[in-house]
């Protein structure tokens, strides 16, 4: 209830609901303009929940390194998932360089259900000049742009 709370008494505060609840999915921009070739014009209620049937997840969903020691090279992989009924196309939108950041991966369109593995590499390096502590935070979300959203992919890492 969102009025109660498990124990039966008056919430104090107010109950924030998921995205997904909300009619979007997390971390991810809609695209003003979609274009589906394969759908044609059809306006019928069955297609209202065409949107929920197509794009991608990650597996995981954020991607977080731990401490790093500086001038070292890591990588991890994250899987992009096709979740939806058609092929699928992304492009990745590189990090700037200062944030030592890099995504390799293969282009191509992604049939349905099928996966892609994401190679997200990062060279430690601490860009500031003021004094931290010897302890800096880099976060960064990586932009994957699909035919429908900008999906947005958290990378967070501590540099000692």
């Amino acid at each position: 209830s969102l009025v109660v709370n498990a124990a039966g008494e008056p919430r104090k505060e107010k109950v924030k609901l998921p995205s997904s609840l909300r009619g979007r999915r997390p971390n991810s921009i809609p695209n003003k303009k979609i274009e589906d070739p394969v759908a044609g014009r059809v306006n019928t209620s069955s297609l209202a929940t065409r949107q929920l049937l197509s794009g991608f997840h990650f597996i995981p969903p954020r991607v977080v390194l731990g401490v790093l020691k500086e001038g070292c090279t890591y990588a991890t992989t994250v899987i992009l998932k096709n979740v939806g009924v058609n092929f699928a196309r992304f492009r990745v939108k590189q990090p700037p360089p200062h944030t030592g950041l890099r995504v390799m991966y293969t282009p191509g369109p992604v049939a349905a259900g099928l996966q892609v593995e994401l190679e997200i590499e990062i060279f430690a390096m601490v860009t500031g000049g003021e004094d931290t502590g010897g302890l800096e935070e880099v976060s960064h979300d990586i932009e994957i742009l699909t035919e429908t959203e900008t999906l947005l992919l958290p990378v967070r890492a501590n540099i000692l």
